[in-house]
């Protein structure tokens, strides 16, 4: 203020004078630069101004925000233009805000200008609370207030305090619909993801009102009608109605049905670079059928992949119903534009900070240089997620920049561990305590080789390990595999019969691809295995021993099939996957069996939201030659995660006979059998308030299963071996339940309960399993 007094005191001259200007000299600037100021003076030195150039030399600074108050005046010859500046803002205080983020309200006021060390300018801060109080609104947040409070600092500066009270999202009390007579309110209410208070309201939200979500319902149900063909399907007005204490929603839509129409005819025109036959294929649309604008979508998708397929990746093909509003009819056609054929210019990897180029690179099946073809762009999508490196892979095409017949493929990758080094922790029923130190890396220095090295104790085995696998080998994708391991394995500790095992031995695998989803693999293997039985061995171990012995040196061979169309290496929503493998020891060896197995599972979505998964492991196994039968030990086990869950790990399937020789009666324990039959069904949902529904699986399931033996035991006293059958439909154990598997930072976490049906009195049920480890 004193500024503009002693300006006042110095400039008082009649504005009726010219003035010629020999120097201007600017006052009370604090912040803003002198060169900002003369940028927009359209006054210089030497100038000869009047009362209309000063006029319009004030609006010009004023324009810019800067200055609160202006006077210009003279000092003799000297224009003396003196300035306040307006304060700076020395800090944006938030409070109350949850619903919209901080970071996201503090950007949506620096974008506006309005942020740390800028200029305050009152009509933004305004501007802004205004905006604010609109995007609660939109929210449903009718009762949500917005108040500032601008405090002043010492230096010209400034605090903004913006102080949110949310309030509660207004809830749909009622949803009308004026006009519908061919379909119920309930059928169109089934379309919309808004709905009234329902008793499942509380958990999935869908009560709340959001502008925007009604919005998309509008839309949606806007398809659904022209799905059933009402073409002239109308949506009137809305109107949204609030009570006074702003907690009750009451939405009334006006609607106009009109009459289904059906497709009198299919006609193509453009420019159609495949023939007209093929494309006529993947028309789903046909003459005589009630129009379906899905339909007729559909197929414009599938005409445009089949010409991206043949390199025309910027073609575009849209389909039009033409009305005859008399026959009720429409003719539909479908514009093809099939555009230039692209080429690939360069194919670049995005976002993969530890694996190599070249890793990604030789799972590409479109090639640089080559004409454009979606269906290998999207394989080789496909090719990378199925690695398992990374959580989420995008790809692009983007048009050369000067040409119109070239792109760039753009493959986008977020990575994510792999593998570890250092210490590990686990805990398993059946299992307990796991400890061990690992290097376990499939993804082995980002070179995609899998290495690993492991020393693990538990309560019931105690391992040295190490294994290694080049899956590119060869160019051509032959893989090869090498491993080593040494194991103490005592099966009482796991719910299996006493006895335990000492072992070491090798494994060489070699793996060749037959097409883009399949694989045939071959290996061989040496295995020492020394079989420790205790003093009290059960009746069959005990025969065993005597018919075999308990030190023998394997060499054992074994061939894989594997197929997998999965989208994913981990918590895949799509596609199959089979394994069928036969294990079989080379004749002359100390243990002559074999074994077949295959495992498979099948997953597909059942809506946006929800995934069927179906899954399925059988297994034989028998032995030949100088061996009696399949070695206990090497038969299979049921019960627990990967089987049927409610019942206790290993423990499904026939018992033995305690031995006679026991000074106490033992209970019979598990032993397995040499016949694998286990299915089940999980519907896969997400969690609701998860954000990375990809770290997590939650799922209902059914488990059905058991383990027979095709050579049940007969004892002298004609009784026959406890719990054993052969394969038979009334035998399969059943559970059902709920399940969910979080990949945490230690490692995955699974946890079931689920309720067994069909059990025996001699099996054993666990209603709660768990089992947190290590897995990368």
């Amino acid at each position: 203020m004193a500024l503009i007094t002693y300006l006042a005191s110095i400039s008082f001259f009649s504005l009726s004078e010219s003035l010629v200007v020999d120097d201007i000299r600017i006052e009370g600037l604090q912040r803003v630069s002198a060169g900002s100021v003369f940028a927009v003076l359209p006054i210089e030195v030497g100038d000869v101004v009047d009362e209309r150039t000063i006029r319009n030399s004030i609006r010009a600074l004023f324009r810019t925000g800067y200055f609160s108050d202006i006077v210009i005046a003279r000092d003799g010859s000297i224009l003396v233009i003196g300035l306040r500046e307006r304060p700076a803002v020395s800090a944006i205080n938030l409070d109350g805000n949850k619903a919209i983020e901080s970071e996201q309200l503090l950007t949506a006021l620096r974008d506006n200008g309005l942020a740390e060390g800028q200029i305050f300018r009152q009509v933004i801060l305004e501007g802004m609370t205004q905006e604010l109080q609109r995007q609660y609104v939109a929210q449903g947040r009718y009762g949500a207030t917005v108040e500032t409070e601008v405090k002043e600092l010492p230096r010209n500066r400034i605090i903004i305090n913006i102080n949110i009270d949310e309030g509660d999202v207004s809830k749909i009390r009622h949803i009308n619909f004026i006009g519908n007579k061919i379909f119920s309110d309930d059928e169109l209410l089934d379309q919309f993801e808004q709905r009234k208070t329902g008793w499942l309201s509380w958990i999935t939200s869908d009560d709340k009102y959001s502008r925007e979500k009604l919005s998309g319902d509008l839309e949606t149900l806007e398809s659904w009608y022209l799905d059933r063909g009402y073409l002239k399907f109308e949506i009137k007005s809305t109107q949204v109605s609030i009570s006074p204490n702003k907690d009750s929603i009451y939405i009334t839509i006006n609607i106009i049905e009109g009459e289904p129409f059906t497709i009198d005819s299919v006609e193509l025109a453009g420019e159609l670079k495949i023939s007209e036959e093929q494309i006529r294929q993947l028309i789903m649309s046909r003459k005589g059928m009630v129009f379906s604008q899905a339909l007729m979508t559909t197929s414009s998708e599938y005409i445009t992949k089949l010409l991206g397929n043949q390199g025309y990746s910027f073609a575009e093909v849209k389909g039009y119903p033409e009305i005859n509003e008399e026959k009720k009819t429409a003719t539909v056609t479908f514009f093809v534009k099939p555009g230039k054929r692209a080429y690939v210019r360069r194919i670049e990897f995005r976002g993969n900070t530890k694996t190599a180029h070249t890793v990604l690179r030789r799972e590409m099946r479109q090639m640089e240089g080559g004409s454009a073809n979606n269906a290998l762009i999207e394989l080789s999508k496909v090719r990378l997620e199925r690695l398992g490196y990374f959580k989420e892979v995008g790809v692009e095409n983007i048009p050369v920049v000067g040409t119109d017949d070239q792109i760039d493929v753009v493959y986008t990758v977020e990575e994510q561990p792999s593998g570890s080094v250092g210490a590990s922790l686990g805990f398993a029923q059946g299992t307990g305590l796991i400890l061990g130190a690992n290097l376990n890396e499939n993804n082995f220095l980002g070179t995609g080789k899998q290495v690993g090295v492991g020393v693990n104790r538990s309560r019931y085995q105690t391992s040295l390990s190490f294994n290694y696998n080049e899956p590119y080998f060869t160019v051509d994708g032959v893989g090869v595999g090498y491993s080593f391991f040494g194991r103490e394995t005592n099966y009482d500790e796991i719910n299996v019969a006493s006895f335990s095992t000492n072992s070491f031995g090798a494994n060489v695998n070699w793996s060749y691809p037959v097409s883009e989803v399949e694989r045939i693999g071959f290996g061989f293997g040496y295995e020492n295995l020394a079989l420790k039985t205790g003093s009290y061995a059960s009746t069959e171990i005990q025969k065993f021993v005597d018919d075999n012995g308990t030190d023998f040196d394997t060499l054992n061979f074994n061939v894989n099939w594997v197929r997998s169309t999965l989208n994913r290496g981990v918590f895949a929503t799509r596609g199959t996957s089979q394994r069928l493998g036969v294990d079989v020891s080379v004749p002359g060896s100390g243990l002559e069996y074999y074994k077949f197995t295959y495992s498979g599972q099948y997953l597909r979505g059942l809506t946006r939201f929800l995934t069927l998964k179906i899954r399925g492991d059988l297994g034989y196994g028998d032995s030949y030659g100088g061996t009696t039968q399949l070695p206990f030990f090497k038969n299979f086990y049921g019960g627990g995660f990967g089987s049927v869950r409610g019942f206790k790990r290993n423990t499904l399937g026939p018992q033995d006979n305690p031995s006679e020789m026991s000074i106490y009666y033992d209970d019979p324990d598990p032993i397995g059998g040499n016949v694998q039959v286990e299915f089940g069904a999980e519907i896969i949902f997400p969690l609701p308030f998860i954000k990375d529904q990809r770290s997590v699986q939650p799922s209902f399931f059914v488990d059905v299963g058991n383990i027979f033996n095709s050579k049940c035991a007969i004892y002298e006293d004609g009784s026959v071996q406890k719990n054993c059958f052969k394969a038979s439909l009334d035998e399969l154990r059943y559970s059902v339940g709920v399940g969910a598997t979080w990949l945490s930072g230690f490692g995955p976490i699974t946890f079931s309960i689920a309720k067994p049906f069909n059990k025996s009195i001699y099996d054993e049920t666990e209603v709660f399993q768990f089992s947190l480890g290590n897995q990368f």
